[in-house]
């Protein structure tokens, strides 16, 4: 390999080298636990709020964060066990 190729790779490499590090860092993740059920319209509201604020600061689901809904009516059989 010549020298010229040498330094040609060298500063390739130096240029891609950022965005694959970028691109490896794990995504942020949010685990939300709502009462209720998903069909009552307070906390759909309540929902859409939270999910709002954390667009207003920066984070968007899917892009930078991701977030885990889950509705306290579905975890009961789970929290018996836990008992």
């Amino acid at each position: 390999m010549q020298r010229r190729e040498f330094i040609t790779l060298l500063g390739g490499m130096s240029v891609a080298w950022p965005r694959a590090a970028r691109a490896q860092q794990p995504a942020r993740r949010i685990g939300v636990l709502m009462s209720g059920v998903p069909d009552d319209a307070v906390v759909q509201a309540r929902l859409a709020a939270f999910l709002d604020g954390l667009q207003q600061l920066g984070w968007t689901d899917g892009r930078n964060v991701r977030i885990d809904i889950r509705w306290a009516h579905d975890v009961g059989p789970i929290a018996a066990q836990m008992n």
